[in-house]
């Protein structure tokens, strides 16, 4: 069966909008329109810039009648992956760095603060470098989610794709070319043959919207006499001539500028847009191995990957020497299954698990022991004791 068809027998499908009549030139709005450019009172002053149209004015739609917004992704039966073979990683473990490596992290890391010395990253003792390596599980899942609204361009003579050229396409029927895999896109497309040309809701078809400084008038009260028409000598005001009112700045006395919704047409082109969102959800686990090592510090540096698995499904990673992980995994999957399978249409997933290289260094520095970390294969440091914070202290 088709995945459209499921739709259109009800699984789930939630239509679009309740249409109504269009809006003509000159028409009212419940008294408060006015065809009559230029008149003050009772003039519609709508908000800058172009705002979507009315919904009640517009045409039905077959299978588009309920209202705009999220549309579920017709029922499917995921299948798992290709076969049952999962590749196990060959190598869990890397020895620790060298001393050269761990000295120069630490001159580089000192070097980078503005208030720290480097001698003593230059002239420390070692006394041991224990690796305190851990693992990185993650699970991605890409995922497209799909909805409708109302839009509308300027009409200026363009073919008008209506109903009438044809059923329009329900959602999950339209063709749309995905982006790559774990590439985070929004699209936005016209679904054919649901267009219709309408007067322009927000200046009434008029292509001009009221100035809303002056109310439409091209005047405003003079900055200078504040609208008395006389000075403070009680001589005519030579700004205004004592007429009060000077030109208004913002529409430059024309009481009103083009309208930015129909850029001055009076008509716009009304249809109906599929928005298209594909999105990565992540799923991350790591292992603490309790060596004092702040593990929030990991998420800006990267391992080594062990293990890559790829599939429109995942299995739970089994054969890891650490049970968290094989745990990790079955939870991470389960957790995107129940989020995403009836929501959301899964495009793909990938999990991964990196070995982040983690080296603890004890060193001496004038007859003092202290510590630092080296971490991910950027060599970053932690050092929260280093023992010259303060470029003007003395040393030794």
């Amino acid at each position: 069966m088709y995945p459209g068809d499921n739709m259109r027998m009800g699984h789930g499908y939630q239509p679009l909008l309740q249409p109504q009549g269009p809006i003509m030139p000159g028409a009212t709005d419940g008294g408060n329109a006015n065809p009559v450019y230029g008149v003050a009172t009772a003039v519609s002053i709508p908000g800058e810039g172009p705002t979507a149209p009315p919904t009640h004015l517009m045409d039905k739609v077959t299978g588009y009648e309920g209202g705009g917004g999220y549309v579920p992704p017709p029922p499917t039966v995921f299948p798992g992956p290709e076969n049952d073979l999962r590749p196990q990683p060959a190598q869990w473990n890397v020895p620790s760095i060298s001393e050269d490596c761990a000295r120069e992290a630490l001159i580089s890391y000192a070097k980078s603060k503005c208030c720290y010395n480097s001698e003593p990253a230059e002239k420390m003792h070692f006394q041991s470098l224990t690796p305190a390596n851990t693992l990185r599980y993650r699970l991605e899942t890409f995922t497209e989610s799909r909805s409708t609204e109302w839009a509308s361009e300027p009409y200026t003579g363009q073919f008008v794709d209506t109903p009438a050229c044809g059923p329009a396409p329900l959602p999950w029927d339209i063709p749309v070319p995905p982006p790559p895999m774990f590439a985070d896109t929004k699209q936005k497309v016209k679904v054919p043959h649901t267009a219709s040309v309408k007067g322009c809701h927000d200046c009434k078809a008029l292509g001009r919207i009221a100035c809303q400084k002056c109310t439409a008038t091209g005047k405003v009260e003079c900055w200078v006499c504040h609208g008395r028409g006389r000075n403070m000598n009680d001589d005519r005001c030579m700004t205004c001539n004592g007429t009060r009112l000077t030109k208004c700045t913002s529409c430059n006395g024309a009481g009103g500028k083009q309208c930015s919704t129909c850029l001055g047409h009076g008509q716009i082109l009304c249809y109906i847009q599929l928005v298209v969102v594909w999105e990565t959800h992540r799923f991350e686990y790591v292992v603490d191995q309790e060596s004092g090592f702040p593990n929030d510090l990991l998420k800006k540096v990267t391992g080594s990957n062990l293990f890559i698995d790829q599939n429109l499904m995942v299995y739970p990673v089994i054969g890891s020497p650490y049970p968290a992980v094989n745990e990790a995994s079955q939870r991470g999957i389960s957790e995107h299954h129940n989020q995403f399978a009836t929501t959301k249409r899964i495009c793909q997933q990938k999990q991964t698990i990196e070995l982040i290289p983690i080296t603890r260094v004890r060193y001496d520095w004038k007859e003092k022991t202290y510590s630092y970390f080296v971490y991910g294969t950027e060599h970053q440091v932690f050092a929260d004791d280093y023992p010259a914070k303060c470029c003007c202290c003395t040393i030794i």
